[in-house]
C-alpha cells in the first residue's frame, strides 16, 4: 500500500522503539521521508541510517518540552520544505491503583500522553495551515474507550486524546487538514516497561506475552489512514488482538 505515501514528509515522536520505529520502517518502504523524534538520540541515529534517511532527520526530542517539539517539526519543514504528516506517538502506561497515589506517574502520563500530543498539534498547525494541507495522527488506546481498575489515569489521558482529536477535526476543516486518532489494544512494544508497580508490571507483562500482536499492525493502520485519497478523512481506527476480550 503505497498510494499517497510516496514522497510525504512524516514526523514521528516516540520513534526510537515500538510503534514509532515500526511505523517509520513501514512508511519508509513506501517512499515516505521520515523525521524521527525521541529522547534516545543514539537509537534515532541508528534508525535513520537503517532507513537511508539523512542524519539530520534524527532529532533528540522530549515531548514534555514544547520548544523541543516545535524544533522537531520546524526542522522537518526546514529540511524538506513542508510537513505532510505528524504522528503524535510518544506515550507512557504506568498503571497503578488510585489509592496508591502515584503522583509522579500521574504527572508523567499527563505530561507525555496529553501535553506531548497538544504540543505536537500546536507545532504542526502553523505549517499545515500555510500549506492548506496536512494530516495529524494522534495515538489513543483501547483504554481510552474502556477503563479498568488500575488504569484510571492512563485511560483518562487516552480518552482525552479522543476528545482533543475530535475537536481538532472540527477546527481544521477550513485548512484542508485531515485528522486521525488510532486506538490500539495490546501491542508488543516497550510500553509495559513504563509500569513502575512491580506486581502490576508482572501481570501486564504476562498478559502481553500471551496476546500482544506485533507493532507492525499499528504501522499498517497508520499507512491505511495516510494512503487514502486526499478527499477521504479517516478519523478513527480502533483495533486490538483477536484474542483480546477487553
Amino acid at each position: 500500500m503505497t498510494t499517497n505515501i510516496q514522497g510525504k514528509v512524516v514526523v514521528i515522536t516516540g520513534a526510537s522503539s515500538g510503534l514509532g520505529a515500526a511505523t517509520a520502517r513501514h512508511l519508509s518502504t513506501s517512499g515516505a521521508k521520515i523525521v524521527l523524534g525521541a529522547r534516545r538520540l543514539d537509537r534515532l541515529q541508528a534508525l535513520a541510517k537503517e532507513l537511508g534517511q539523512p542524519e539530520t532527520t534524527a532529532i533528540a526530542t522530549d515531548v514534555t518540552d514544547s520548544a523541543q517539539v516545535k524544533h522537531l517539526i520546524d526542522t522537518a519543514a526546514k529540511i524538506y520544505g513542508r510537513v505532510d504528516v505528524v504522528l503524535n506517538n510518544a506515550g507512557l502506561m504506568p498503571h497503578s491503583l488510585l489509592e496508591q497515589a502515584q503522583l509522579e506517574d500521574w504527572n508523567r502520563m499527563i505530561d507525555v500522553n496529553l501535553k506531548g500530543t497538544l504540543y505536537g498539534i500546536a507545532a504542526a498547525l502553523p505549517h499545515m495551515k500555510q500549506q492548506k494541507n496536512g494530516h495529524i495522527i494522534n495515538v489513543s488506546s483501547v483504554a481510552g474507550h474502556k477503563v479498568r481498575a488500575g488504569s484510571a489515569v492512563y485511560a483518562a489521558t487516552k480518552a482525552g486524546i479522543l476528545m482533543i482529536s475530535e475537536g481538532l477535526r472540527q477546527e481544521v476543516k477550513p485548512y484542508n487538514i485531515r485528522t486521525t486518532v488510532i486506538s490500539p489494544g495490546a501491542i508488543r512494544t516497550e510500553l509495559p516497561q513504563s509500569v513502575t508497580d512491580p506486581d502490576v508490571a508482572r501481570n501486564i507483562q504476562s498478559y502481553y506475552e500471551k496476546i500482544a500482536i506485533p507493532a507492525e499492525s499499528f504501522a499498517r493502520a497508520v499507512a491505511f489512514a495516510i494512503s487514502q485519497p486526499e478527499g477521504v478523512d479517516i478519523n478513527e481506527i480502533l483495533f486490538r488482538p483477536t484474542a483480546q476480550e477487553g
